[in-house]
């Protein structure tokens, strides 16, 4: 069971990271029309184009939302979201603006989107998961702070059967980035006694990756 377990934890840190791929660079100098605009965050053009080029999508499933999200061209940004892109469109791997930036550790984008309207609370990724759950995963503590005070589910569990405070435990390193974004995830009230499919809770995953610091905490907040 043990190393099972130990299997996917290794299979969601390496498919988690592919996953978040922006366009190469090689990529980038073929886009053309409402991509190349939104890549170069060429506004005029983008006010040439955006109206009727909104759904034109790369490769990989890209919308120019996507595109710009990832270049993190803020001006682009407001101007695909005012001309009527679809804020929480999905590419080939099922990951929305949103959680791009969740995944970048990009708050000023990720502010920026959630001011727009796009929602915290997509479910995204091939793991039917959350921007929340990867934050966490990934202890990029203030996203997860902008996350749940824009009403991200703080409790969903994902299809590897994750919370977002499962997720900071079991894929963390119980460093201070993980630490800071378990802080924010009880001082929210997530649910501490949500378990994996092994029937461990965080505070027994912390124990058993030797996650001193995290088990203290959860203990003191009530978990079991």
């Amino acid at each position: 069971m043990k190393t099972a377990w130990l299997a996917a934890c290794a299979l969601a840190w390496a498919t988690g990271a592919l996953a978040q791929t922006a366009p190469a660079a090689a990529e980038a100098a073929r886009y053309t029309g409402v991509l190349a605009a939104a890549q170069r965050g060429d506004l005029a053009a983008l006010d040439r184009l955006a109206p009727v080029d909104l759904r034109v999508r790369d490769g990989q499933g890209r919308t120019a939302l996507h595109v710009a999200t990832f270049a993190r061209q803020h001006a682009a940004i407001r101007r695909l979201a005012d001309a009527g892109a679809e804020l929480g469109a999905l590419e080939n791997d099922r990951y929305d603006a949103v959680t791009i930036a969740a995944v970048a550790d990009d708050e000023e984008t990720l502010r920026l989107l959630l001011s727009l309207g796009a929602s915290a609370r997509r479910i995204t990724s091939r793991y039917d998961g959350t921007a929340l759950i990867a934050a966490a995963h990934l202890g990029h503590a203030g996203v997860v702070r902008q996350l749940i005070a824009a009403g991200a589910p703080l409790d969903h569990v994902n299809n590897l059967h994750w919370t977002a405070a499962i997720e900071a435990v079991v894929l963390g390193d119980g460093g201070p980035r993980h630490q800071d974004t378990l802080a924010a995830l009880i001082a929210a009230g997530a649910n501490l006694q949500l378990a994996d499919r092994q029937g461990l809770t965080p505070l027994a995953l912390a124990r058993a990756r030797g996650h001193a610091a995290m088990a203290a905490m959860l203990e003191r907040a009530g978990a079991r």
